[in-house]
């Protein structure tokens, strides 16, 4: 069974008991208003559930990436045309704060794979094996193929600003834009931490 067929399995159990938590709320004595608060959150909660237990198992995520940072490693799947395998690109990051921080808690996804995108992770991990540390960004805008940041010199991912390129269209209706796959990824050398200034005796 894959993982989306386990989501969405745990994700129905969960309206099971919903519905007939609800059919039992609908049954007592209890103000219509109350009723009506009750049937709205516990019917949001299959939504947030599906969404939010990816982010608990052990595999690589469809959610979208973060705006910012670090490139741990990564890993490509090329597609198996015989075996009707479509191919993948795993990334394993950390999230970095305005300071480029790392948040310490590393996190796994996936992105569809693209000859373009394997490339550039290929070259990232590569750097990354030669000691030079990667960060990322990712923007829900541009193809992809390296604008450089509004503010910035070219190849600065990291200055301030939004990027560049077409808008790709996004919203709860768009499966791509919610799990991430309409990203641009860019991967530069990781930026030197902001620290605080250290007080002077």
């Amino acid at each position: 069974m894959s993982l989306q067929a386990n989501i969405i399995g745990l994700s129905l159990g969960y309206a099971l008991l919903g519905l007939l938590l609800l059919l039992a709320v609908v049954r007592t004595r209890l103000p219509w208003p109350l009723k009506a608060v009750a049937i709205v959150v516990t019917s949001a909660f299959y939504v947030l559930v599906f969404f939010r237990s990816q982010g608990l198992l052990g595999w690589s995520a469809y959610e979208p990436l973060p705006a910012r940072f670090q490139l741990l490693w990564v890993r490509s799947v090329e597609p198996n045309v015989a075996l009707g395998e479509r191919g993948v690109v795993h990334l394993w990051v950390e999230e970095l704060d305005d300071d480029n921080l790392p948040s310490g808690v590393p996190r796994a996804y996936r992105r569809p794979y693209s000859t373009a995108l394997a490339r550039k992770v290929e070259k990232a991990r590569t750097e990354i094996a030669a000691g030079h540390p990667q960060g990322g960004r990712a923007a829900q805008f541009g193809s992809g193929e390296g604008e450089a940041a509004p503010g910035g010199p070219p190849g600065a991912l990291f200055a301030s600003g939004e990027a560049g390129g077409d808008p790709s269209g996004g919203g709860l209706l768009d499966s791509a834009f919610m799990r991430g796959e309409s990203q641009s990824i860019e991967f530069a050398p990781l930026p030197v931490p902001v620290l605080p200034a250290k007080d002077v005796p």
